[in-house]
């Protein structure tokens, strides 16, 4: 993992797919349509995404008129680091020169600590803030 996390669009799309599924009924296929368009990614590229991130092992895909594409895994043991590396490989952030520069300890400070939000922020606590921070903006006429 690189500093600050210099992601692709594709990343930044798949990551998004990725939370619409853990957001949505467990077992339930979701249509690429139904999350291109909540989503915003173009459809054509969005299904391109899923097909790499089927492949990875992240997502399972179903046939038919009910079908559609579903987390693989239980949101839990997804994080979103494993997402980014599946995605981005190692093309994240910044490029080392290769000599040892004189703030390469502090850039190994700031890899270290991204590292560790990435790495222990799974699916399932996302999804959990999304709906509360939703649910925050929904107005009460209650009198």
């Amino acid at each position: 993992m690189h500093t600050l996390m210099n992601v692709s669009v594709r990343c930044e799309y798949a990551l998004r797919a990725v939370l619409d599924l853990a957001l949505a009924e467990p077992g339930s296929p979701i249509r690429i349509a139904d999350i291109a368009r909540r989503q915003d990614i173009p459809q054509k590229f969005l299904e391109t995404i899923l097909a790499d991130l089927k492949k990875q092992g992240f997502l399972e895909s179903r046939r038919g008129a009910d079908g559609g594409y579903l987390l693989a895994k239980a949101p839990d043991s997804i994080t979103v680091g494993q997402v980014i590396r599946g995605i981005e490989g190692s093309r994240t952030g910044r490029t080392a020169s290769g000599d040892p520069g004189p703030l390469d300890f502090f850039w190994a400070g700031v890899d270290h600590a991204i590292a560790q939000v990435i790495d222990n922020t799974d699916f399932a606590s996302l999804a959990r803030a999304w709906r509360e921070r939703q649910s925050r903006f929904v107005p009460n006429w209650e009198i």
